[in-house]
């Protein structure tokens, strides 16, 4: 059986992909619940920004690219040195781009969303997990999906694809760690307001403000949650993703807009 988490004010919280959007938006949740925090980008402005809203040595910041696992591994020897051993790990890091598998600079643009969405998650879990077996508490593992991994979206292959392989491999992480007192959690938001979907032409049914989507994670978090999506209507609109049959899924995204084929 999982033991209880550690009570909030007391956490060390490390989260990927925190110069804006969730991961931002998660950071100053944490920071301002008392956690130590320990936040990566590849943009270091933003994390200066943020460490500077709070006491000195509250947050750490990291300069890091996710698909450098060495890299990865060096943030994490780091922080467990300053900190102790983080309470949870939030891989948040991820990109979105329109891609067109007819269109062949659109393959490197597969090759980075992988990266980044899937091994970039990878990279984050692997330094923390042996530190965290020998801790003697409690610990969690976070992943953000999305539920554009429920069913293929058109225009948005490598995207889709990414959040399902990640919907999938954070199912196998947490049967992996269930006699190791670390719990695993996936996140999958529906559209939630942050740059990258600011871009978005289209409508968006159910955007959800990112301090409030921020919120609505961490108190699933807290309470150890193995899968959820957010907001809720959105976990409706899922299971009626997941039951329409093939040929009418085919009939409704016939002609649906399609993302813009920028990275965001």
């Amino acid at each position: 059986m999982l033991s209880a988490p550690t009570p909030a004010a007391s956490q060390r919280v490390f989260i990927t992909g925190a110069s804006s959007g969730i991961g931002l938006a998660l950071a100053r949740h944490y920071l301002r619940q008392g956690a130590i925090v320990g936040v990566t980008a590849r943009r270091l402005a933003p994390l200066q920004a943020l460490a500077a809203e709070f006491p000195v040595g509250q947050c750490l910041i990291f300069q890091v690219d996710v698909r450098d696992a060495s890299a990865m591994r060096v943030c994490a020897e780091h922080f467990i040195t300053a900190t102790g051993v983080p309470d949870i790990i939030i891989a948040n890091a991820g990109v979105s781009r329109g891609t067109l598998t007819a269109e062949a600079e659109d393959t490197a643009a597969f090759h980075t969303v992988f990266e980044i969405n899937v091994f970039g998650m990878v990279h984050t879990f692997q330094p923390f997990i042996h530190a965290m077996r020998t801790a003697h508490k409690p610990g969690q593992l976070v992943g953000i999906a999305s539920v554009a991994g429920i069913r293929g979206l058109p225009g948005a292959g490598a995207y889709s694809a990414s959040k399902s392989a990640a919907i999938t491999y954070l199912e196998s992480l947490r049967t992996e760690m269930q006699n190791d007192n670390i719990a695993v959690t996936t996140i999958a938001p529906g559209y939630i307001r942050t740059p990258m979907t600011d871009v978005n032409s289209y409508r968006m049914p159910f955007l959800m403000d990112v301090d409030i989507a921020a919120s609505k994670f961490a108190t699933a978090i807290a309470k150890r949650k193995r899968f959820v999506i957010v907001p809720w209507q959105m976990a409706w609109v899922a299971c009626i993703l997941r039951i329409i049959p093939r040929w009418l899924w085919d009939r409704l995204t016939k002609n649906a807009p399609h993302k813009p084929r920028i990275e965001i």
